[in-house]
């Protein structure tokens, strides 16, 4: 899979990983924060750039029935396959650790 946003940056992990339920912008940013247990904490400007980002390439969408104020996203099929094809990548480079890991045992 080729695209411009891949490999996907560690915040456009997090919003994608936090997606997989519905969130409104602020959910989103407390979410991340939960899941890096407190490493990664989200500014208004940036979350909204990438949820733009996620948008635009359809990675992420607005929540059905939502219609307050706050916009609630949530992933899309594709986001999943994005997300699925970076767990795949990344379990590669930490095979690569792991190999080189045993390599020093021995």
């Amino acid at each position: 899979m080729k695209h411009k946003l891949l490999p996907l940056s560690e915040t456009m992990h997090y919003i994608l990983l936090a997606l997989r339920e519905p969130f409104h912008g602020y959910a989103i940013m407390q979410k991340v924060e939960e899941m890096s247990k407190g490493h990664v904490i989200l500014a208004a400007g940036t979350l909204y750039g990438a949820i733009d980002n996620l948008s635009k390439n359809g990675w992420i969408k607005p929540a059905a029935g939502e219609n307050g104020r706050r916009k609630v996203y949530q992933i899309t099929a594709q986001g999943e396959e994005v997300l699925a094809h970076e767990k795949q990548r990344l379990k590669h480079i930490l095979s690569l650790y792991e190999m080189s890991d045993e390599c020093e045992k021995i």
